[in-house]
């Protein structure tokens, strides 16, 4: 593999600690059944075995082709090895069974995979005629975790062995002595020939579990950088990448709001399934961008409401008349409610909520130019979040579950509590359907080989969520 000499293959891997995610970061633990399929589609839907091999569907291409390793000329062909055995000619790899995989998890060191193929050699008989083998080999090799210098978790061959199995003559005539050479030969080869299949498939991989890391867009609002805290740690059943969110700002600057004070406590992770953690940083982050660009402010006019909800002087003096002192009625309202603080997300005892403290100005238009300031207040309203995966990004959804009111200033001395239950409908059909607009840009999550988390199990835990997926 290309690079290997300058990978930073700084490994002192120690079994995984359940429980407890000191950072604030997104912690990914995949499952060894997942690294199984991607190891698996990368022979099936990708070109390793055409490039490296040659297949029944491209004989005389790739590396093993007229041009290539056993082709005109090469180890077994006429002038190699058989170029001693006159009679037996032009013997070369034809075909390749899709190899079975078998992998383990070696904790402290990485991998072990073990691809299990059969070999097809076609070439000419002895005494004529077409000569066909076939022989089972088992590829063996030990490959390293680590890191490469751009901070990817990177799968690294550091050993790699052939064990040739039982060779079949399918047709032709292959004297005994000849038969010898051919075993012989095959033993020599075969390292030479499969190993690179083995490194071809970790190119893959690679690429799946650098793809981890990157910016991912938050819309109009920033970016998250996902980058690896620490190194990845590996058991006898999962690798675990502790992945550190970066949010960006679109200038690039970062973004760095309050993260928790406590670790996460991670609940264990059952044997096949992949998990990802989803702390309340990112969370918290995505509405503090919200209410640092003015995205969660709004001035609500008649328009933006159903005309079933009361928006006018008439409708306020019906509910609470000193409030409205000496403005005639039948005029139309204006509420300019304004997020000056950062609102608060909880995650606890399996409910997402999110408190967002707002200040609202209630105005009149009794003529035309400026409308007339009537009273203003201090509102602070709780919302239920809906949390909903997909396969890239954690969405959120709101509606409204209670808002309080507290008077600031007013001609009036009244009690605002009042108009609690109007001020709910109006924010229900008013400014909580532009919140869920503004949070359509979701919770964005990094790609872990090809997991999908669209069909995860959710549960929200003490300042997370955990996405869990059946490999």
């Amino acid at each position: 593999m290309v690079g290997i000499g300058s990978l930073l293959l700084l490994w002192g891997l120690v079994t995984p600690c359940w429980g407890l995610l000191e950072t604030v970061g997104t912690l990914a633990r995949i499952d060894k059944d997942e690294l199984g399929k991607a190891i698996q589609n990368s022979l099936v839907g990708g070109p390793i075995l055409q490039n490296v091999l040659g297949t029944v569907t491209s004989v005389n291409q790739g590396l093993l082709g007229s041009g290539g390793l056993l082709g005109g000329g090469g180890l077994l062909s006429y002038g190699g090895v058989f170029g001693v055995v006159e009679e037996l000619s032009g013997l070369k790899v034809e075909e390749l069974t899709l190899p079975k995989v078998l992998l383990k998890l070696l904790p402290g060191f990485g991998v072990q995979l073990n691809l299990h193929t059969k070999v097809g050699l076609h070439g000419s008989g002895p005494l004529g005629g077409l000569l066909q083998l076939a022989a089972e080999v088992n590829v063996s090799s030990r490959v390293a975790l680590g890191m490469s210098p751009r901070g990817t978790p990177t799968l690294v061959l550091k050993r790699c062995s052939t064990l040739l199995g039982h060779i079949s003559l399918l047709s032709g005539l292959l004297p005994a002595p000849l038969f010898g050479v051919v075993e012989q030969t095959l033993f020599k080869v075969l390292p030479g020939l499969l190993c690179p299949v083995v490194d071809s498939v970790l190119d893959v991989v690679n690429q799946l579990l650098g793809s981890v890391l990157g910016l991912v867009p938050l819309g109009a609002l920033g970016s998250v950088e996902f980058t690896l805290a620490t190194l990845p740690l590996i058991s006898n059943q999962y690798i675990e990448l502790d992945v550190n969110s970066i949010v960006k700002s679109v200038a690039g600057d970062i973004i760095d709001f309050p993260k928790p004070r406590l670790p996460v406590k991670v609940p264990p992770k059952d044997d096949h399934t992949s998990q990802v953690t989803v702390p309340l940083y990112l969370f918290s982050t995505v509405f503090g961008l919200l209410q640092s660009q003015g995205a969660l402010d709004i001035d609500i006019t008649p328009e933006l409401v159903p005309s079933r909800v009361p928006l006018t002087t008439s409708d306020l003096a019906a509910l609470l008349p000193e409030a409205l002192g000496t403005l005639p009625l039948g005029q139309h309202l204006l509420l300019s409610l304004r997020v000056k603080e950062l609102p608060t997300v909880t995650l606890q005892n399996k409910k997402a909520t999110v408190t967002i403290p707002a200040n609202i100005h209630v105005l009149a238009s009794v003529r035309p130019g400026a409308p007339e300031a009537l009273f203003e207040l201090n509102v602070v309203m709780t919302l239920n979040a809906q949390l909903a995966p997909s396969a890239t990004k954690l969405h959120i959804s709101l509606s409204l579950e209670r808002l309080r009111v507290k008077l600031v200033s007013s001609a009036q001395t009244f009690d605002a509590s009042r108009l609690e239950e109007w001020l709910s409908t109006v924010v229900r059909v008013a400014y909580v359907p532009k919140l869920n607009v503004g949070l359509d840009v979701g919770i964005p999550l990094p790609k872990i080989l090809n997991v999908n988390f669209a069909t995860s199990v959710l549960e929200i835990i003490e300042n997370a969520v955990v996405l869990t997926v059946v490999s």
